[in-house]
Formats: structure tokens, sequence, C-alpha cells
């Protein structure tokens, strides 16, 4: 009899594997995750690509939203990738038990208060700090209009950014990729991919086209990278918590996009991203050591047993459906550090 992987574990349900399409589905839904959400997403944005707005090939203009193009050319498709490749799979292999599961985490916003201040307060202030040598140690106070715009922009790109990739990266691969490959392989693995999932839009205005320098789709992977590792540590740490993810992901955009450019007149995006990439990537490393890999990961891990983070897989009996959290796994603790009742970090 066929049977399924046990959310996070490498043991086995006797529930029978559905047959076609939906089997392969079943049995491979990282790899068709992957291929459902770079393929829609690259499909959807090629008319905006050989559009005006990127190579010029297709005399094609799209409506301008809130003075730019990209909302009308690029949403469309973010929206059609992670997040709704996550659902067409959950659904096919997992049906309503793994969709509830899965839309769980979407409103787990009850976590401790320092996070969210860590998250809307601390990040713009990282942010800054990153730009401080590059601009000579000069920063310049945001506008007026800037600081107004602040929020509601936040907002926006809740609906527009959080909403269309977390619901996918942060909800539905990292879970599966932790509990299969620990916690470290997966980030190598999801950050990448986030990575390459925008990679076709340097081709368009989004990505500076046609003036950025070749090196930037490189630099924004590795900050890709990089950021996966602390929104990696972030999302266990605050048992896995979807609206921080969100909220972690839009901050830093946010920032970038509304305050940077008024507090560093005289540095561009590319050193802006330079300066993200350096600060992730200082924190991917301190998150590391401090937590010796494990990135605040206290599930059960495929075919290991007997240390923190990296667990024996949970007893068959009490398995439930591909994709979904184990029935028996411990929860992340909501702590904004080390929790210091066990000492997992």
């Amino acid at each position: 009899m066929t049977t399924i992987s046990a959310p996070g574990t490498d043991r086995r349900s006797t529930r029978p594997a559905p047959g076609g399409l939906r089997g392969v589905v079943a049995r491979n839904p990282l790899r068709t995750f992957a291929v459902l959400a770079l393929g829609t997403s690259w499909l959807a944005w090629l008319p905006y690509i050989l559009s005006p707005h990127g190579l010029g090939v297709w005399d094609l203009h799209f409506p301008e939203v809130l003075g730019t193009a990209q909302l009308s050319g690029v949403l469309p498709g973010a929206l059609l990738g992670p997040v709704t490749a996550a659902f067409v799979v959950t659904a096919a292999a997992d049906g309503r038990t793994g969709l509830r599961v899965w839309a769980g985490r979407l409103w787990r916003w009850r976590v401790r208060w320092q996070w969210y201040v860590t998250v809307l307060l601390g990040v713009p202030v990282l942010i800054v700090l990153s730009g401080l040598p590059f601009a000579g140690g000069v920063v310049h106070a945001p506008s007026a209009l800037a600081l107004a715009a602040y929020v509601p922009a936040l907002l926006l790109q809740v609906v527009t950014t959080g909403l269309a990739e977390e619901p996918g990266w942060r909800d539905f691969a990292l879970p599966r990729l932790q509990g299969r490959f620990g916690p470290m392989r997966a980030a190598l693995v999801l950050g990448p991919l986030w990575g390459l999932w925008h990679l076709p839009l340097f081709l368009t205005d989004w990505g500076g086209w046609p003036t950025a320098h070749w090196t930037q789709p490189l630099v924004f992977v590795g900050f890709c990278m990089a950021f996966t590792v602390v929104m990696s540590w972030v999302f266990n740490r605050s048992g896995e918590s979807l609206p921080l993810a969100v909220l972690l992901h839009v901050s830093v955009n946010t920032t970038a996009s509304v305050l940077w450019s008024d507090m560093f007149p005289g540095i561009g995006a590319e050193t802006m991203l330079l300066a993200l990439l350096i600060t992730s990537t200082i924190g991917a490393v301190v998150i590391v050591v401090a937590t010796r890999g494990r990135l605040g990961y206290r599930g059960p891990v495929a075919g290991t047993a007997g240390r923190p983070g990296t667990g024996p897989a949970e007893d068959p009996a009490s398995a439930v459906v591909a994709g979904t959290a184990p029935a028996a796994a411990p929860r992340p603790s909501a702590s904004p550090l080390v929790d210091s009742s066990d000492g997992h970090r």
C-alpha cells in the first residue's frame, strides 16, 4: 500500500496516497510547489518583462496605480506564485485538514509584544545603521511626506508582498523543509529559491532595468539567502507566527522604498542592497553561532534523534496528513530571546 510522509518526519502514515496527478503532488509536494510557484509567476510576468517597462519588445502598456505600473504588471504574477502554489499543493496532498493547519498560521498573531517592537521599529533602525558606513556617518531626517506615507505603504506591502509570498515561503515550504532536512539545510534551500523567484523582475523597472549593474541579481540572491536564516529564526522562535514573518518582510521593503532615499539621498539602490546584504549576513552569522545552527527550531527532523531541534519522528499512530504540523511535535517558544526554561535557542 502506498503511503505518504507524516508532516515534518520521515515516518509513514497508513492513509493511502491518492492516485493520478494528485498522487504525484502528494508524493512530491516541495518539488511541485517550487515548479508551480516559479512557473506561474514567471509566465504571468512575461508580458510585463516584454513591455516597455522591461525589454521593450512588445508595445503593451500597463496602467499606473499609485504612480507606478508595477502594481498592475507585477502583482498578478506574485499572487499566482507562492501563495497559490501552496494552496493548490496543500489541497491536493493534504485536503481540508492540511488547509486548516496551513491557514491557521496566518492567524497566529498572539505573540509577545517585544516581537512587534523588534520587527516594526528595530528593523528600520538596523537598516538605517547599515547605511551609515556608506554615507560617511551622515544620515538625514526623513521628510514629513515620507513619514506620513510610511504606515499606509507598510499596509499596502502587507497585501501586495507579504500575503502574496509568505504563505508560500514560510507557511508552506519552511516547515516541510525543516522537518525533512533540519533548519540550516532548509534555509540553504529556501533562500536561493526565494531569490530565484525574483530574478525575471530584474529585466524590468522593478529591478532597475536597463541601468542596474549585472551583479545586482547576485547580490539580491545573497541577501535572500542570509535574510532567510533571520526569518527562519524569527518564524521558529515566535511559535511559527506568519503575521510576524509578513511584518518582518514588509518592514524591510517599506523602509527601503519609502525612507531610504530621504535619509541617504546620495546612496542609490545598488549600494542600499549591498548594505542590506552585509547587515543580514552579520545577523545570520550571529543567529547561527548563537543557536548552534538550530535557528530556534525544536521540532522533529526525519531520520534523526537525540538532539534538540533534530528530535525523533513522532509515532506513526499520531501522524496526520503530509505537510501539516506533527500532532506531537513541540511547539516553538514565543519568546523573543532564549527560552530560559529549557535553554534551547
